[in-house]
């Protein structure tokens, strides 16, 4: 059967407005649209980038097949009569996605009101794609982020995602995979994602095999001679000391070939405690290589903890927390019109509020990164039609008379680059491993200070001084 075409995976106020702007005259009015978000997730210091890739995917096969169009043609308007003219559906029949993307690459690590995503184009259809970009890059991002935290609590140990079964749907499972694979995740229980996206796969057996048999011996001996070359042993179905020394005798039963040492697997009581003593049996055994993993309902608080408690664990499965985003459900990113063009002339454009913080900001979005000795050191968020160059000064979003100086020596680069040329890619779509070694380096030049769990320092990441007074003079005409 045909994928469906994904071209109604947005809003109805996308399409009422794309169809204001066709009887208007105005689809062809050239604007710019900037993603971005206000505050990092998790109360994390940074934020992962991610989403990008099946961003540009959805962009690049945008149309309206005869499903979609027969739909739209069907729904009513308040009147009776039908919502959208037959002209707009022959408009829409014929619809190529025309607009420049810019984006930072998946991967990057990012921060607070720095544009991720920039299209620019005709409104209509740049207009018209926000929700599925917003879809994308924020759930993605999320995932990425909180798989980044759980690793790094983790502190080197593996650590594998398994929430499939309590992703959000068979999308949000697959996306969550990849994301929690680019954020350092080692590998993946969902199938669909090892085949899809190349991330390795990992399992063992559940409660239910060992329940299978007469007694908890014969269901690790039988699994040793069903998978010898997988042999983990999930030891807490019934008494979980006595589980571990089961599987130290089933392990008898294994191949003196040395294919595999094998594992052990505690999924509930005092992970800590069990782990030390289940370690003592196993080094006493003779199995100093098996490992131990760790499951139950983990997360990097969770994983920070036992480790503190001298916890003797190797590796570490984790699921509902990280591919829901448990303590924090979605990252919160917004898509503004920054700048709209009249001839030859564009204008900066913004939303005003009375909270500085939710009013957005003007032109043709873009973020100088600066680092030293490879750390990095501040961003400026600039208006590349007010000042091409950029800036080394930055002043803080919601506290313009706090400046900061970019040290003169360090070194200036653009986070976003051309992904997208009038609808077309400007390179072919990256391997998965490369998106994950960009986040894993971008996350090593962070600072430490704003890497910290608790009460992570803030990234300095501001406006330059002329997007500042641009800022603040919108909203005081705004006012006037």
């Amino acid at each position: 059967m045909p994928e469906r075409s994904r071209a109604l995976y947005t809003d109805l106020y996308q399409l009422t407005m794309a169809c204001g702007y066709w009887m208007r005259a105005m689809a062809e009015r050239e604007a710019v649209f900037c993603l971005y978000f206000r505050s990092n997730p998790f109360g994390s210091g940074y934020t992962l980038a991610g989403g990008l890739a099946s961003t540009l995917e959805y962009l690049e096969r945008l149309r309206f097949d005869s499903d979609d169009l027969a739909y739209l043609a069907a729904l009513p308007g308040a009147d009776g009569t039908s919502l959208f003219p037959a002209g707009f559906l022959d408009y829409l029949a014929a619809f190529r996605f025309r607009c420049d993307v810019d984006a930072a690459p998946e991967g990057s690590v990012v921060f607070p009101n720095e544009p991720i995503v920039r299209v620019r184009g005709p409104v209509l259809q740049a207009q018209m794609v926000e929700t599925a970009i917003l879809n994308q890059i924020n759930f993605q991002s999320l995932i990425a982020t909180k798989a980044a935290r759980v690793c790094q609590a983790a502190a080197g140990r593996p650590v594998i995602e398994f929430g499939l079964r309590r992703a959000q749907g068979w999308d949000g499972g697959l996306t969550a995979s990849r994301a929690a694979y680019i954020g350092g995740c080692a590998a993946t229980s969902n199938l669909a994602a090892g085949r899809e996206y190349g991330i390795p796969v990992r399992g063992t057996h559940a409660h239910s095999w060992v329940m299978m048999f007469p007694d908890e011996l014969q269901a690790f001996e039988a699994w040793a001679e069903a998978m010898p070359n997988n042999c983990v042993f999930l030891v807490d179905t019934r008494d979980t000391l006595q589980g571990v020394q089961n599987a130290i005798r089933a392990s008898a039963a294994l191949p003196a070939d040395g294919r595999q040492p094998i594992g052990i697997r505690l999924d509930s009581g005092d992970l800590a405690r069990l782990s030390i003593q289940a370690r003592a049996m196993l080094d006493g055994a003779g199995l100093k290589d098996a490992t131990i993993i760790a499951s139950n309902d983990m997360d990097e608080t969770v994983i920070s903890a036992l480790l503190a408690q001298g916890a003797r664990i190797d590796a570490w499965g984790v699921g509902t927390r990280l591919v829901t985003g448990w303590d924090q459900p979605a990252l919160g990113g917004v898509y503004k019109l920054t700048a709209v063009r009249d001839g030859e002339t564009w204008s900066p454009v913004m939303k005003a509020s009375e909270q500085l913080a939710k009013s957005s900001l003007p032109g043709m979005l873009q973020t100088a990164r600066y680092t030293v000795a490879g750390e990095l050191v501040g961003d400026v968020i600039f208006d590349e039609l007010a000042e091409p160059e950029g800036a080394r000064t930055l002043v803080e979003p919601l506290n313009p008379m706090r400046k900061r100086r970019i040290a003169a020596d360090a070194e200036r680069q653009l986070l976003l680059n051309p992904v997208m040329r009038a609808g077309v890619r400007t390179e072919p779509p990256e391997p998965i491993s490369a998106v994950r070694d960009r986040a894993a380096q971008g996350l090593s030049s962070v600072p430490a200070a704003v890497k910290r769990f608790l009460n992570p320092q803030a990234y300095p990441a501001g406006l330059s001084p002329r997007l500042a007074e641009a800022q603040a003079q919108l909203l005081a005409d705004d006012r006037s």
